[in-house]
């Protein structure tokens, strides 16, 4: 049985595997502050419909409490370690089974099997806040492996903490005109495919969402990062098949191994 993901933008995808469901940070809005959706519909209601959400952390265009709040009830929610503390707003998801997560915890959800792992990223709630929550990546153990890595820049026991993997959705841009640390581009994202040995990836974390009122400040580092990561993927991890999705497309993998 083949692992299905949807991108249905930014960091938001469905991965279905061994017939469960899951969702990487839900973000469904049509404007985030002084961000607006740019590219690609808001995910239809059937996104919102996961056996288990992750969140990778708590800055509001991965952890965004309006978005987890339609997600439908019974719905697992996996979030950083002190994430309930430092956003109130979850403890009104009363709806939600929400579940506190660091890196080596492993969680069972349906016929996958759940691990949090690290990433090299600014965890806090922006923009202030103290450091007490982990920024975490997460790998989707069932009929294939598959990395999602949330915001992550690389870090040198990425392949060890991480793992071999299948499938690796990894972020090759933002939603501004510059990347600051703690994050990867698509020349960065491709070394990271070639550490961690994934057969196939999909570019996400780019394209669809802009500062409203900069629309021609550096655009090409919204429009070009996916094509980018293409190339330099052929080049640092040649054997790797790259599935460029647009909005709301899926795609088929089959396991390597």
């Amino acid at each position: 049985m083949p692992v299905e993901v949807t991108w249905w933008g930014h960091a938001t995808c469905t991965v279905e595997d061994s017939r469960t469901r899951v969702l990487t940070d839900p973000l469904f809005a049509r404007r985030l502050a002084h961000l607006r959706r740019r590219r690609g519909a808001v995910p239809p209601a059937e996104a919102r419909h996961a056996d288990v959400a992750l969140v990778s952390h708590l800055h509001a265009d991965h952890l965004h409490v309006p978005s987890l709040a339609r997600l439908a009830p019974g719905t697992r929610l996996l979030v950083p370690r002190g994430a309930q503390r430092a956003v109130p707003g979850l403890r009104r998801l009363t709806h939600l089974g929400v579940s506190e997560v660091a890196p080596g915890d492993v969680t069972t959800v349906g016929g996958l099997v759940v691990r949090a792992v690290p990433a090299r990223h600014d965890g806090r709630r922006l923009p202030v806040g103290p450091h007490r929550s982990p920024a975490l990546g997460y790998v989707l153990e069932g009929e294939a492996r598959t990395y999602f890595a949330g915001d992550t820049g690389l870090f040198d026991e990425m392949a060890k903490e991480v793992g071999p993997v299948d499938v690796a959705l990894l972020p090759v841009g933002g939603w501004g005109p510059y990347l600051g640390e703690g994050h990867l581009d698509a020349a960065r994202a491709a070394e990271a495919l070639a550490r961690l040995g994934a057969s196939s990836a999909v570019p996400v974390h780019y394209g669809t969402y802009w500062p409203i009122g900069m629309d021609a400040v550096r655009p090409h580092e919204f429009h070009a990062p996916g094509h980018e990561f293409e190339r330099q993927a052929a080049r640092h991890a040649p054997g790797a098949s790259v599935h460029r999705l647009g909005h709301g497309e899926r795609v088929r993998l089959e396991a390597a191994r």
